[in-house]
């Protein structure tokens, strides 16, 4: 069946900072996330999908729910009763592979914690001592896209589980003294219309990065976002065609920086300016230390540098602060920033 070509990620006009949040995400997912929070009609459900559109594919093992590759996780494949790979592996026989795209799974705001997290058959594992595990969304996000829509809306404890699962990389399922656990470590993207309620400062928190989006003003740039959408709905292949360079070299940049993000070192006298950004606009704890830490040699990897410099910094502010900011009634988050900034020139 004929799938109908994804709007090109590059394509997209403006809306940079949530465009390189993204992708700086997915070439170190350890950062843990991002929170996009703005109006409605700002392209944010485009971006993910796009993005995850342009990527390489991935190898998984054949019929297995938890998206596992044959590298380094053996050990959970041989728990796992679903996979027929499982009498494979143990005979050490050829295990069959197959490549696909890095897939996005939406969570539904009604979602439940078995739905999300999975659900074993106690009857099955107190009678036969065997783990019959129905996977959850968690399962198939493993090496993907985890994307929350209206994540202020969601259930505060699903939200948790969420956000532990993204930070250890295990899901663990656990009924009645059973347990059982597998990969989850993925990318994960919350978005929310503040105007709808904002979420728990503990939640903010624990993304690791948060971009504030909005309308663009500009009326040319209005004119080129429709003067795209129409050519796209209009021909959707060559549009596509037409973006297809520009996607490349986006997914190249992405490849190296990967590869680069190990090599990566940052002076000491840089870290002393991370601590003090925080220091300066109040926040709470040291996630925020941490997390700018990784987005600076993050962005020096994609810039295709093994040494973070300041710009890296500044814009790691930008992207890691804003909803750390301790604030103050009717005090704008930006302005904290900002000040932050003058201080340091």
């Amino acid at each position: 069946m004929h799938t109908k070509e994804i709007y090109p990620f590059t394509a997209i006009v403006g809306q940079e900072n949530m465009k390189l949040a993204l992708i700086l995400n997915i070439i170190n997912p350890s950062i843990s996330g991002v929170l996009i929070r703005g109006e409605k009609g700002t392209a944010k459900s485009t971006a993910v999908r796009a993005l995850a559109a342009i990527l390489p594919e991935i190898e998984v093992i054949k019929n297995c729910p938890f998206q596992l590759a044959l590298a380094n996780e053996h050990d959970l494949c041989l728990e796992c009763q679903h996979l027929d790979c499982r009498d494979k592996t143990l005979s050490h026989r050829p295990v069959e592979t197959k490549k696909r795209k890095i897939r996005v799974v939406e969570l539904p705001v009604g979602a439940t914690e078995d739905r999300v997290v999975g659900t074993m058959d106690l009857e099955q594992a107190i009678k036969k001592g065997e783990k019959k595990i129905e996977p959850g969304l968690l399962a198939g996000a493993h090496r993907g896209i985890l994307y929350m829509d209206e994540v202020n809306l969601l259930d505060d404890h699903v939200v948790d589980l969420l956000l532990d699962s993204a930070a250890m990389g295990v899901n663990t399922i656990e009924r009645e003294g059973v347990s059982f656990s597998h990969p989850a470590r993925f990318t994960l993207v919350g978005t929310m219309n503040p105007e709808e309620g904002e979420l728990r400062p503990q939640l903010l928190d624990r993304f690791g990065l948060c971009v504030h989006i909005e309308g663009i003003l500009d009326p040319d740039a209005r004119v080129t976002i429709m003067e795209r959408r129409t050519a796209y709905d209009d021909d959707p292949g060559s549009f596509c065609s037409e973006w297809e360079k520009d996607s490349q070299q986006i997914v190249e940049k992405i490849k190296k920086g990967t590869a680069l993000y190990p090599k990566v070192s940052i002076e000491r006298p840089l870290l002393l300016r991370i601590a003090d950004y925080c220091i300066d606009v109040g926040v709470d704890g040291h996630r925020g230390d941490i997390i700018m830490l990784k987005t600076a040699k993050t962005l020096a990897a994609f810039e295709g540098r093994e040494t973070v410099i300041e710009k890296d910094i500044e814009k790691a502010a930008e992207l890691a602060l804003p909803h750390r900011v301790r604030r103050q009634p009717l005090q704008d988050i930006v302005v904290d920033i900002n000040s932050a900034r003058r201080q340091k020139a």
